[in-house]
């Protein structure tokens, strides 16, 4: 059997878990969560299918590592300019990594100027969702073990004493704060889009670094007082929470989405742009 073919089996397998707890696709469970809003008809409706797209990488490649859950964990690399210390982790929407990410990670990298090692994580296992459904699938049977398995491991290549800062969109932007909790010490700048707040304290306590926040008035998913509540512990805990509100709707910066924003998302990322820039200590 080849790689391929074990990692969607695995991936197959957390949906069917997922579904065996009895949370179907067709059944919303109760509970403010990502898992929750992924199992929401309207959270479905609102993310139209990506529009097509065709795009060859011109730095990055796949590759695969090692995870402590057996089955190698997989990632879009985009090798630094020269030797570096400075290392950015993209983390995907539920859609899967699919060309729209690789995209992003390159244009990403280019922007801040090459001297950045780029890792875009897949949580998935190779799987991409093309429609709606397929995506609420797959963000629902996403299991917590496995996506931290697969991020331990991308931490592990990049090894420690290295700077390290994460983004992430949606449900990325969540898996943007769980990764600079990994990264532990090492951490040094998160950034969420729109992505679902951590309620946990004591987790919230763990982190070790600064936090920039994308946020979307008309944002009918993530909840402005929940963003607000994550502001308070990640402040309490002695680190800064920087939040950019737009007059816009969740996932306004996905370019896949036919009701993309590109003049909030523009500003957005000049906000984090300069956020990153400053974090990793790029000139």
């Amino acid at each position: 059997m080849t790689f391929r073919k074990i990692a969607l089996a695995a991936a197959l397998v957390s949906i069917s878990a997922a579904t065996a707890f009895g949370q179907s696709c067709c059944k919303k469970p109760s509970g403010n969560s990502m898992k929750s809003l992924a199992l929401s008809a309207a959270f479905e409706a609102a993310h139209l299918a990506p529009l097509p797209i065709s795009y060859s990488p011109k730095k990055g490649e796949m590759i695969q590592y090692p995870t402590a859950g057996g089955v190698d964990g997989m990632a879009f690399h985009i090798p630094a300019e020269k030797k570096t210390d400075k290392v950015l982790i993209v983390v995907h929407e539920w859609w899967g990594l699919n060309d729209y990410i690789k995209r992003e990670a390159e244009n990403w990298q280019k922007e801040l100027g090459g001297d950045v090692e780029v890792y875009a994580i897949d949580l998935y296992d190779g799987l991409v969702a093309t429609k709606p459904e397929e995506a609420g699938k797959l963000m629902s049977g996403l299991q917590q073990k496995r996506a931290e398995d697969i991020v331990k491991g991308v931490l592990n290549k990049v090894g420690s004493g290295k700077k390290i800062a994460t983004i992430g969109w949606c449900m990325g932007g969540t898996w943007s704060f769980n990764t600079a909790l990994l990264a532990g010490k090492d951490a040094v700048g998160c950034v969420m889009y729109y992505g679902f707040p951590e309620q946990d304290e004591k987790k919230v306590k763990q982190l070790k670094t600064n936090v920039l926040y994308i946020y979307g008035d008309k944002d009918n998913f993530i909840k402005a007082e929940d963003v607000a509540e994550l502001d308070k512990k990640v402040t309490a805990n002695g680190h800064k929470f920087e939040q950019h509100n737009f007059s816009a709707v969740h996932a306004f910066a996905n370019p896949s989405n036919p009701k993309f924003d590109a003049k909030a998302a523009g500003e957005a990322q000049t906000f984090a742009l300069k956020f990153l820039k400053e974090k990793l200590a790029l000139k």
